[in-house]
């Protein structure tokens, strides 16, 4: 009995006009149930839809009957159901809408220049406040690991060491390299120009220390580690991996957090040793290849230029970059939700903000140290 297509009957005996519906009213037969109800309205008569003999109506066909009653409301031609089964009644009053009532879906609303503001000036304070508190635990997590060592995950160390250290070297050397050697050629147009063709390594070999060589080597390390950090921690948190060690009484931020952070701050400080000499060297091709400098006297002027506060200086920025990656990374990374979709917003976000948060704190302490006379 389902199975019966509609049948749709009209009939004028009584004091209005009829149409009553029989059979199955789906989708598929909502043009003709359109047509038919259509025509009444167009007639301008009260009329009555009957459907006693409905057997089955699927939502579609039921939200169709109901817009078709508010476009006949607003016409002023009003149609009632009658006969209805307790079943195509419910159907009906799932899809019911005043007539007042916007029931549709509204348009969507750009929001203006104050709306975007507030909007994000919530979202950076939602942030702090989430990476104060994921900072908070961190200190209580190594509060507890200096009490039992055994609780860190030490094994993963090595590995993770030798993930944002060994593997990053030759990218690492090369973009320095090239920074130096782009700082020498640079220089070498305005300092020959003066006569002044031997500052070449006061200039490549301060700027390599001092600035570029730590900015630089963070940049790559945040480029590499950073992301795989929020991306590896993002994945666990949404395949439910973290809540797993919490169930096996691991502490995710001793397990997870801390040996990242030692990982970064053991290799990053090397790298920036590395990017130092390389920079330094390129600078030195310029100067022997460009401005006839001899090795020696290049080499002399560098020793005179640099001393042991600025490597130290230059040292310290590294490591404060390390923390900063790691901590930022991990923290996005285990804030992750949404599924695949939320693991790459995360590591977006994280890198984005590894490499503002890289340049204001360089920013500083180029300031400070200024400021000190360091």
């Amino acid at each position: 009995m389902s199975d019966l297509p509609l049948q749709i009957e009209r009939d004028e005996a009584g004091d209005r006009p009829v149409l009553r519906l029989a059979g199955t009213c789906r989708l598929a037969e909502g043009d003709q149930l359109w047509d038919a109800v259509q025509k009444e309205l167009g007639g301008g008569r009260a009329f009555e839809l009957d459907l006693a003999g409905l057997t089955e109506i699927d939502g579609a066909s039921a939200a169709l009957l109901q817009s078709l009653r508010l476009d006949g409301l607003r016409r002023g031609v009003e149609f009632e159901f009658v006969e209805a089964s307790p079943e195509a009644t419910k159907m009906l009053e799932l899809y019911d809408c005043a007539p007042d009532a916007q029931c549709g879906t509204s348009a969507s609303r750009q929001p203006g220049l104050l709306d975007q503001i507030g909007r994000e000036t919530m979202e950076i304070g939602s942030t702090l406040r989430d990476v104060f508190a994921f900072v908070g635990d961190l200190v209580e997590s190594l509060r507890r690991s200096i009490r039992s060592s055994r609780s860190v995950n030490w094994s993963s160390v090595p590995k993770l060491m030798e993930r944002a250290g060994a593997d990053g070297v030759p990218i690492v050397l090369l973009i320095n390299f090239l920074v130096g050697l782009i700082l020498g050629l640079q220089a070498a147009f305005q300092l020959e120009r003066f006569g002044a063709n031997i500052f070449i390594a006061d200039l490549v070999g301060l700027a390599m220390v001092r600035e570029m060589a730590p900015l630089m080597t963070a940049i790559v390390v945040a480029g590499r580690s950073g992301a795989a950090y929020a991306a590896e921690l993002g994945t666990m948190r949404v395949n439910q991996e973290v809540d797993a060690l919490w169930t096996l009484g691991f502490d995710p931020q001793r397990y997870l957090v801390l040996p990242r952070i030692i990982a970064l701050v053991g290799v990053v400080p090397l790298l920036t040793m590395l990017s130092m000499i390389v920079g330094i060297f390129g600078g030195l091709i310029v100067g022997v290849q460009r401005l006839g400098l001899t090795t020696l006297a290049y080499w002399v002027e560098l020793q005179n230029a640099i001393s042991l506060s600025d490597l130290l200086g230059g040292l310290f920025k590294s490591v404060v970059f390390a923390i900063t990656i790691a901590l930022i990374a991990c923290q996005r990374g285990l804030a992750t939700r949404g599924g695949a979709e939320g693991v790459g917003n995360s590591t977006t976000s994280a890198v984005v903000a590894i490499l503002f948060f890289l340049v204001v704190l360089d920013a500083l302490f180029t300031f400070v140290f200024n400021l000190f006379g360091i």
